[in-house]
């Protein structure tokens, strides 16, 4: 995707913006892939979910509805998206807590509080493979046992076919949901112009790392984690999930 920050290499504020306003075309079946991830996460109360990269608030929101003894700790590297979020959610109170962070840093991996499940949506391709093989080992580490940790992102394709099937049917999509929205193309023709479908680049991304499903999947099984599994996948973006062993449950 390219930015406007030009000197700024990287997320910028102004790219977060741009993801406040046009998030709802952008991403293949928003609220479909929110509602998968909300019914992937235990039903054991009390549950401490921690979000990374938790945007705007609109999961937070789905998980804080959806289970009413749950408190979500949502981390992002975004004031603006922070700001956006705790203006969303103040009706919850303290069952949401929020924090400036830097997803590739390690400060935050030990939160001090049990944590049930752990939750991410469209951020974990930012990291590299290397540092998403240390996340996927922190964030096992962290969960009590028997949590869950549920991956919402983008995925690269281990083929030139794969990746223009994804491709052309993220464009599909992005057009088919601004008619919907708005009954123009005008967010679609905004998408394409701004480079923000990634399997249509060939050029290095300081932003984009993707990596392929498969690995991540093996990534996770080397961490330590069972029942790691595929929920759902359109257009290059899955839904994955696995979960730590505990006493009662081992795997």
């Amino acid at each position: 995707m390219s930015t406007s920050d030009a000197d700024k290499p990287g997320w910028t504020e102004n790219l977060s913006r741009t993801f406040i306003d046009y998030g709802r075309y952008f991403v293949p079946r928003r609220d479909e892939q929110m509602r998968v991830i909300a019914d992937l996460l235990p039903r054991d109360v009390p549950s401490t979910i921690l979000e990374l990269c938790c945007g705007e608030g609109l999961l937070a929101e789905r998980l804080l509805d959806k289970y009413p003894a749950a408190t979500v700790y949502g981390f992002d590297g975004s004031v603006e998206m922070l700001d956006r979020a705790q203006q969303r959610l103040a009706r919850f109170g303290a069952r949401f807590q929020s924090r400036l962070f830097d997803l590739a840093a390690t400060d935050w991996r030990e939160p001090g509080f049990p944590v049930h499940a752990v939750v991410s949506s469209l951020a974990i391709h930012h990291l590299t493979g290397n540092d998403k093989q240390a996340l996927f080992a922190d964030v096992y580490r962290l969960l009590s046992d028997g949590g869950v940790f549920v991956i919402a992102d983008l995925v690269a394709h281990e083929s030139a076919a794969g990746r223009r099937a994804a491709a052309e049917r993220w464009d599909r999509i992005v057009r088919q949901q601004s008619i919907e929205l708005d009954g123009n193309e005008q967010a679609f023709e905004f998408f394409k112009r701004e480079g923000w479908n990634s399997f249509r680049s060939t050029e290095p991304d300081d932003i984009d790392h993707p990596s392929s499903l498969l690995a991540q999947l093996h990534w996770l099984k080397e961490a330590g984690f069972v029942d790691v599994d595929v929920y759902w996948m359109l257009a290059g973006h899955a839904i994955f999930a696995a979960r730590k062993p505990g006493k009662d449950n081992p795997g």
